[in-house]
């Protein structure tokens, strides 16, 4: 691992809301200027591309068309990971040679290419795609929108810098998915989120004191005035309101679970920290989750990493094996 200092950041912004291809230039441009200023990591928002799905909590389920409808506009602006979209990002990501975990809206293209699941996207300094994760739960009303993903892409990733994990949102109130990546060596952890205010600032903060790891909570600054008028959800949905749906109130923290950047309270912007390596380790020392403190004699996790595919082709000959033998 390399020892010298090193500059994450976090974005906090809104989406170009249900436009892949702004939603993906906006992305590039906060790219540069994170690189410009120094930064080796980037963390960006949960459903950064092409925007987060507010009508969940707005529309009834029993409404179906208007589900139908904007389920198939979020559809037609997701990614296929890879994808034109993804390769996009990746050469931004690759003329700054820095790293990016990005939250996107990702086509099953593996299957029907029809279900969405909300994916955290890593990108390498080269450009190249490091992994990504699905959500694995959804919660509550995202349950309409988004499927619910296997456990095989819960990662830690081995970087220059230290080793990076991510979960989306609530994932983060899941403590068993915390610790199997504390167990995994995590160092630095993103917190993509649409959630925000007080009580999840202190789960980052506590978070980053049990992993003994940075955290870093990317949250959108979304407005009234993102919202396209043109989708119809918005004046029937959210004609009452003003101002910010949400403030975003993104935060970076350090190991002891001291908030070293933020939180951005409504408004667009990007948060800087600095990180000694030995601060990696050093915490350690006292409370070391994944190790010390692990006492396997009395605990284990297990954690399923085969994939489930929903398809299984198995062809038998036709006739038996005998068939054409001599």
């Amino acid at each position: 691992m390399n020892e010298e200092p090193f500059k994450v950041a976090v974005v906090q912004a809104a989406s170009a809301f249900l436009d892949l291809d702004a939603s993906i230039a906006k992305a590039c441009d906060f790219i540069e200027q994170a690189a410009d200023h120094g930064a080796r990591l980037i963390a960006f928002p949960e459903a950064f591309v092409p925007g987060y799905p507010i009508w969940a909590w707005l529309i009834p389920p029993g409404k179906t068309h208007p589900l139908r409808a904007l389920y198939h506009t979020l559809h037609k602006n997701s990614v296929a990971i890879p994808g034109p979209a993804v390769r996009r990002l990746a050469e931004a990501v690759a003329d700054h040679g820095v790293t990016v975990a990005i939250g996107v809206n990702e086509r099953n293209t593996e299957g029907s290419d029809s279900t969405l699941f909300n994916t955290l996207l890593y990108l390498g300094p080269d450009g190249q795609i490091l992994g990504k994760h699905r959500k694995l739960i959804p919660t509550a009303g995202e349950r309409l929108v988004w499927g619910q993903a296997p456990s095989n892409d819960l990662v830690v990733l081995d970087l220059p810098f230290g080793r990076l994990s991510g979960l989306l949102c609530w994932e983060n109130y899941m403590p068993l998915a915390r610790y199997s990546l504390s167990a995994s060596g995590s160092q630095i952890h993103v917190a993509p989120t649409w959630d925000r205010g007080e009580p999840w600032i202190s789960s980052m903060r506590h978070i980053a004191k049990e992993g003994r790891c940075f955290v870093l909570s990317a949250c959108q600054a979304f407005h009234i005035d993102d919202v396209p008028d043109d989708l119809a959800f918005k004046s029937e949905y959210l004609s009452g309101v003003e101002g910010w749906l949400n403030p975003g109130l993104s935060v970076i923290v350090d190991p002891d679970g001291k908030i070293l950047a933020g939180p951005l309270d409504g408004e667009e912007g990007i948060l800087y920290a600095d990180i000694e390596p030995h601060e990696l380790v050093g915490p350690r020392w006292q409370l070391d989750v994944g190790g010390h403190y692990s006492r396997p004699d009395l605990f284990e996790l297990h954690v399923h990493r085969l994939p489930r595919p929903g398809l299984v082709d198995v062809r038998e000959p036709v006739g038996g094996d005998d068939q054409g033998s001599v």
